[in-house]
């Protein structure tokens, strides 16, 4: 049975009309398909509307009808990598497939602990009050791989959204602290999912602030996946570094 990788295209709204997001986004998906899998036969790219309009759900918690959507689109599967547009992967990753002993993998973010640690926070105060984790177990939901014992949490997750919406979208519009990120953690927790986290190698996020992206290409040394996350004027920077590390990858 195939596996599959699926873009989540927020944030590839902000690629620039030289290294459009339809181009982009084909490049990347075939990036991930030639390099990770390795032969496997590995289904494709779901060019897919948004589920409802924005304002009423999020398009990063759109991404919890995944599994409807590739049901609607008779793509048959084994894992999923779900994984976001503004990502580069690295010629020489290897299939990251083989490495998530069939568990809901992530990775850690560490990139502000200020940042997650008030998000925590805040989620906990307005809706997990009884619950708790650690920061240091705390992952990234722009890099996730599931597979189809993962479907009812999916389910979960949306039932969660709408319970809580006003709630959810009043914290993210008042305290800037994430969308699904930090409510992802809490439920995973809660539902007693089995979690892995890989290393950071698979979603080198916040590269900025780790000051290895330069003009000296350092983080194409360092890792696989590289996430183009945490940049100012994001608007320039990130399809800026994009297609320079695009370039200087693959010519």
């Amino acid at each position: 049975m195939p596996s599959c990788v699926v873009l989540n295209a927020s944030a590839s709204k902000i690629c620039s009309s030289v290294f459009s997001v339809v181009t982009f986004n084909k490049n990347a998906l075939y990036l991930f398909t030639r390099v990770l899998i390795f032969g496997v036969p590995l289904t494709g790219y779901l060019d897919s509307d948004l589920v409802l309009p924005n304002n009423e759900m999020g398009i990063c918690w759109q991404r919890y009808y995944l599994f409807d959507m590739l049901d609607s689109n008779e793509i048959d599967y084994n894992q999923i990598l779900i994984v976001d547009a503004d990502t580069i992967v690295h010629p020489t990753c290897p299939n990251i497939f083989d490495f998530t002993d069939d568990k809901y993998c992530l990775v850690h973010d560490d990139a502000s602990y200020d940042w997650i640690i008030r998000s925590i926070e805040h989620y906990q105060n307005a809706i997990f009050t009884e619950e708790s984790f650690n920061f240091w177990e705390y992952g990234n939901s722009g890099f996730q791989v599931v597979n189809k014992i993962h479907r009812p949490f999916f389910d979960e997750m949306r039932k969660f959204y709408f319970e809580y919406k006003e709630v959810l979208q009043y914290i993210q519009k008042t305290y800037g602290v994430g969308t699904d990120q930090t409510p992802l953690n809490y439920m995973l927790k809660r539902h007693n999912i089995g979690r892995k986290l890989l290393p950071y190698e698979f979603n080198m996020s916040c590269m900025l602030k780790k000051e290895i992206l330069g003009d000296d290409m350092l983080h194409t040394r360092l890792g696989y996946v590289s996430h183009y996350n945490g940049l100012p004027e994001k608007e320039k920077s990130v399809p800026y570094w994009m297609e320079k590390t695009y370039k200087h990858l693959y010519g």
